[in-house]
């Protein structure tokens, strides 16, 4: 018997879940899960006979390494900073890991170890990073094959709420860690569009102005703002002749224009400054904004997303003890954009690749939306979850073997995943163009 360790058991892991129950017997897997919160397992798993559930904190060294010695491959679902406890357990018992989080500089500094013990470490196995890398390396691929050269590649993904739960002027509601939201963009961007270094800072980023017409004609045009640092990955993806690269994520025009104005009100400012206990949602932002000497001079529009989000709310009570600006106001998120068990979220992903073959000018556009059914079987959890479950199987059944630290840009790895997410109904359509 295979031994699977699932560490977390969040929002993005209900289809995780699911997907390794239904496969467990086939496979003759057991799949112990470790988070926090017993109930949260169970309410999964609903204590299928090839699950354990164990109530854990992964900053208990004894335990998690007891967890970690005794199965045959982990999947992290913890926060990015805390795979490094696992990463390192990992390597010293021998054991594969998958994330969906980004390859950092803690994790890439292990490749020659995790090489050397001859197991592997895939990271960037979810949605974004994740999906989008299979899908747009089984295109590149295939150009190169034909003798073309790619000269601009955009990639744009979101995590939206489905047009029939859209019913706030956000036009958003969270389906994923809440912290990411607030935190999104802080590093600003770095990208190449006409073969020049574009540095963008944070408070530019949110520019409603750029926007994409997605390929489903139900959604529309969409937003985006420029994700992280899209430059290592033009080598990575090995597009050495690219003139345009940037990878992008998706929002509604008025979230873009919304969250301009929070920013510029320092709503997501990190300093550890209020008091919360016993004090409203509207008792902080005035705290807050006499604090900061704002005068809310904003628009009716954003004044109006801003009431939604509790600036005249007194009745919701914090209660965070010592908290930042960014902290009350992933509170206020929390309380105000969440999904109803009814509603429906979707992801939205688009590739827009332009190059040359055979003295012609080509595009292709590959678009994939996927709804989800409610709000514990979300198109977030159900994208971000498969990947993971696919490659644990394929790496357990020896489909893929291959050693060291990955993300999945190989064919090795899209292949027989994106094989397999085409049979759980996640099609990209393409659409070509001549010019």
């Amino acid at each position: 018997m295979k031994n699977i360790l699932l560490f977390g058991a969040g929002k993005s892991a209900s289809v995780l879940i699911e997907y390794l129950i239904e496969n467990a017997a086939e496979n003759n897997w057991h799949v112990t899960i470790a988070d926090s919160d017993i109930k949260v397992i169970e309410s999964k798993t609903k204590k299928h006979t090839a699950t354990t559930a164990i109530e854990a904190n992964i900053n208990n060294d004894i335990l998690r390494k007891e967890l970690i010695k005794n199965t045959d491959l982990v999947i992290s679902m913890m926060p990015p900073f805390l795979h490094i406890l696992v990463a390192n357990d990992c390597l010293e018992y021998s054991k594969h890991l998958l994330t969906a989080s980004y390859a950092d500089e803690q994790i890439k500094l292990l490749a020659d170890k995790v090489k050397s013990k001859g197991i592997v470490f895939l990271s960037e196995m979810g949605l974004d990073p994740g999906i989008d890398h299979l899908s747009a390396m089984q295109i590149l691929d295939d150009i190169k094959t034909k003798g073309g050269t790619v000269t601009s590649f955009k990639s744009h993904c979101g995590g939206l709420v489905a047009p029939e739960s859209d019913n706030n002027p956000w036009h958003y509601k969270i389906s994923w860690n809440p912290k990411n939201v607030v935190m999104a963009g802080k590093a600003g961007a770095e990208y190449l569009e006409g073969e020049n270094h574009i540095i963008e800072k944070y408070e530019n980023l949110f520019n409603a102005d750029r926007i994409i017409t997605t390929a489903d004609k139900t959604i529309g045009a969409l937003s985006y703002y420029p994700n992280r640092n899209s430059l290592p990955y033009i080598d990575l993806y090995n597009l050495n002749n690219v003139k345009t690269f940037v990878r992008t994520t998706l929002r509604h025009k008025d979230f873009m224009q919304g969250w301009k104005t929070i920013i510029e009100l320092k709503l997501t400012d990190e300093e550890i400054v209020y008091q919360s206990d016993d004090l409203s949602l509207s008792d902080f932002y005035k705290q807050h904004f006499e604090l900061n000497d704002i005068s809310l001079n904003i628009s009716k529009e954003d004044k109006k997303q801003l009431e939604y989000l509790g600036l005249n709310d007194t009745t919701t009570i914090i209660n965070k003890g010592k908290i930042s600006a960014a902290d009350a106001l992933q509170f206020a998120l929390e309380k105000k954009l969440i999904l109803s068990p009814t509603d429906k979220d979707m992801i939205v992903m688009q590739h827009e690749i332009e190059y040359e073959l055979n003295e012609k000018k080509e595009t292709i556009i590959s678009s994939l939306v996927v709804y989800g059914k409610d709000s514990i079987h979300t198109a977030m959890a159900k994208t971000v979850g498969l990947p993971l479950g696919i490659a644990a199987k394929l790496i357990l059944n020896n489909t893929i073997n291959i050693t060291g630290l990955h993300i999945p840009i190989i064919k090795e790895i899209y292949e027989p995943v994106m094989q397999e997410l085409r049979q759980n109904g996640i099609i990209f359509i393409e659409q070509k163009k001549i010019h």
